[in-house]
């Protein structure tokens, strides 16, 4: 008897059911209504924000797309992949929060689950080309320097081959998407870790190539450059003018993709410990209030991106309208001094003139 109920126990460990499963309506919202119209507002503002925001960075960056260094041309892809997460799936969201429930049902669970994946790993891998990009020219001029513009379409290519796969993955069979504990969003399929070991190989390959891998690659980029940066100041100061603005230029950039990745890792890294949790710790034993919150911070991860372009271009057009001042204060002393010659010159040609008469 003990060893029939020991074998009882354990199939029903092995036969977890996940949250979605346990309900008969995986759809209805766990939240009061008053939190679910508060999170509706939030990610209404979010949205119009970063559609707005990226909107202008596409749009500024389009009247300049031929002069374009390789790092922008990144930060442009991942201002389409913010955009694209704003427009493709914030709608989703802010409907169910304001109806109290998810009204799309499974396919349109499914679907915004692939747009939220595909376009949140595309960013991240587009941070992480960018990171390379960065560290090879600060740290190593020599191969940083053949790094042009086809390069960085031939990385975008990659970008989004590798974005494609792993969100439509889970459509083979070897994974899925799944509602939310608190019903009204959909995400990647975390609870299949409890149910069994394909389970726990799907989300731990997740997990490493299209999280734990592309940031380890960022924060080794960026320790590097921080190390390098504190010589090479000694380094360009001995080279000529165009040189050292050249390096003020590529630092410029390197401050922006480090702010980007900072306050991207500051959006996700909680959403992610959460998912982790929920993966391999106690099945259900994340509470519902609190599984939302790093949700809805993670989905603010596209409005910081065009407010950080802005504080730095507009840092750096300070710093080149100083500069143009005093160009043309030395251009207009230039001229003064051309002019003050050339009349003395002209005077004094009259006076030879007057002589000769």
């Amino acid at each position: 008897m003990n060893g029939m109920a020991s074998d009882h126990n354990s199939s029903s460990q092995e036969q977890y059911l996940p949250h979605y499963l346990q309900k008969e309506d995986p759809f209805a919202s766990k939240l009061s209504r008053e939190a679910d119209i508060v999170a509706g507002f939030y990610l209404t503002v979010i949205g119009i924000l970063s559609t707005l925001g990226n909107g202008y960075v596409i749009f500024m960056s389009s009247k300049r797309k031929k002069k374009l260094r390789p790092a922008e041309i990144m930060t442009v892809n991942l201002a389409v992949c913010d955009l694209g997460i704003s427009v493709v799936g914030k709608p989703f969201s802010i409907i169910s929060f304001f109806s109290h429930r998810w009204v799309f049902g499974w396919m349109g669970c499914r679907w915004y689950g692939w747009a939220g994946f595909f376009f949140g790993c595309g960013s991240l891998i587009t941070m992480t080309a960018v990171s390379l990009d960065r560290y090879l020219k600060i740290c190593h001029l020599s191969y940083g320097t053949w790094l042009k513009r086809h390069h960085a379409f031939i990385c975008l290519a990659i970008i989004w081959a590798y974005a494609t796969f792993w969100a439509t993955v889970p459509f083979a069979g070897v994974g899925s998407y799944a509602p939310e504990p608190f019903g009204t969003s959909c995400t990647l399929d975390w609870w299949l870790a409890q149910a069994s070991v394909a389970g726990q190989a799907f989300i731990l390959s997740i997990l490493f190539f299209c999280l734990l891998f592309p940031t380890a690659v960022i924060v080794f980029s960026y320790v590097k450059i921080i190390l390098k940066v504190k010589s090479s100041t000694k380094e360009v100061a001995h080279y000529d003018s165009r040189i050292q603005n050249s390096h003020i230029l590529e630092m410029k950039l390197t401050k922006v993709a480090m702010l980007i990745c900072a306050g991207f890792l500051i959006a996700w890294i909680p959403y992610a410990v959460v998912s982790v949790w929920s993966a391999f710790g106690q099945p259900d034993s994340v509470p519902i209030q609190f599984s939302v919150v790093p949700t809805l911070l993670a989905k603010s991860a596209a409005m910081y991106n065009p407010i950080i372009y802005q504080v730095i271009d507009c840092k750096f057009a300070c710093c080149r309208s100083r500069g143009l001042k005093t160009l043309q204060r030395k251009s207009s002393l230039k001229k003064s001094r051309m002019y003050s010659i050339s009349a003395h010159r002209d005077s004094m040609a009259m006076n030879e003139t007057q002589m000769e008469v």
